[in-house]
C-alpha cells in the first residue's frame, strides 16, 4: 500500500493554517493525492471535470448567499418587523409553534431545503420571532433577544431533524434497511419511517412546550410586570 497519496492532507493542513484560497488549497491537495497515485495531468482535469458537473446543484446554495444578503440590504428583515407587528393576534409561540409544523411536515414528504438558517431563520423566522416577543414586553435585552434568535434557530433545526426521517427515500432510513438486510432482517423504508413518526410527534409537542415556556419567562421579566400587579391588587 502507497501512502504518498496522502499527501494532499498534508497540503490541506499547510494551506489552511497559512490561511490561503481553500478553494485553490482543495484543488492543489487534490492535485497532489492524484499525482501521487499515478494518475496523469488529463485524467485529473477529467476527475476535476466530472465532479463539477456531477455536483453542480451543489452551487445553488453559493448563491442563496449573496441573494439573501441583497434582499437584507434591501430592508427584509425591517418589512418582516412591520408586518408581525400589524398582526396583533400572533405571538411568540404562535409564531414559533407554526412554523415548526410546517417545517416538519414538509421535511416529511423530502422538502428539507425549501426552508432554512440561511434562507428562512435569519432573515425572516428571527425578526418575526422577535418583533412577535415584543409585542407583549418591550423593549427586549440583548440576552433575551439572542435567546428569541437560538429559540428560532433551534425551531428550525428540530423542525427539519425530525421531520426528514419520516421521509421514505431519506438517507438515513435506507441505511437502516441496509444494516439490517445484512442481518437476515428484511425492512421495507415504510415500515421504519412509520417508527419515526412517534418521536417525530414527541418533538413536536416537547418543542413546542419549550416555546410557550420561552414566552412565559419573557413575559414575567418583562420590565413593570410587579408594578402593575401591585396596581391591581
Amino acid at each position: 500500500m502507497s501512502y504518498w497519496p496522502l499527501l494532499g492532507i498534508v497540503v490541506v493542513v499547510a494551506g489552511f493554517v497559512l490561511r490561503f484560497n481553500p478553494v485553490i488549497v482543495v484543488v492543489c491537495a487534490g492535485l497532489v493525492s492524484g499525482l501521487a497515485a499515478g494518475k496523469s495531468i488529463p485524467d485529473l482535469l477529467a476527475l476535476l471535470g466530472e465532479s463539477f458537473v456531477s455536483n453542480r446543484a451543489l452551487l445553488m446554495f453559493a448563491l442563496t448567499l449573496p441573494t439573501i444578503g441583497l434582499l437584507e440590504r434591501a430592508g427584509l428583515r425591517e418589512h418582516a418587523l412591520r408586518w408581525i407587528a400589524r398582526l396583533h393576534g400572533l405571538t411568540l409561540s404562535r409564531l414559533l409553534a407554526g412554523y415548526l409544523l410546517v417545517r416538519q411536515g414538509l421535511s416529511m414528504v423530502g422538502l428539507i431545503d425549501i426552508a432554512g438558517h440561511a434562507q428562512t431563520v435569519r432573515p425572516l423566522l428571527a425578526p418575526m420571532a422577535e418583533s412577535a416577543a415584543g409585542k407583549t414586553r418591550a423593549p427586549l435585552s440583548r440576552e433575551e433577544t439572542q435567546r428569541v434568535h437560538a429559540m428560532s434557530a433551534a425551531t428550525d433545526n428540530i423542525g427539519r431533524f425530525f421531520g426528514e426521517d419520516v421521509f421514505l427515500a431519506f438517507g438515513a432510513v435506507l441505511l437502516i434497511q441496509g444494516f439490517y438486510a445484512q442481518h437476515g432482517i428484511h425492512l421495507e423504508p415504510l415500515q421504519i419511517a412509520l417508527w419515526a413518526l412517534p418521536t417525530a410527534i414527541a418533538a413536536f409537542i416537547i418543542h413546542a412546550v419549550r416555546i410557550v415556556l420561552l414566552q412565559r419567562r419573557l413575559d414575567r421579566a418583562a420590565p413593570g410586570t410587579g408594578e402593575k400587579a401591585d396596581a391591581d391588587d
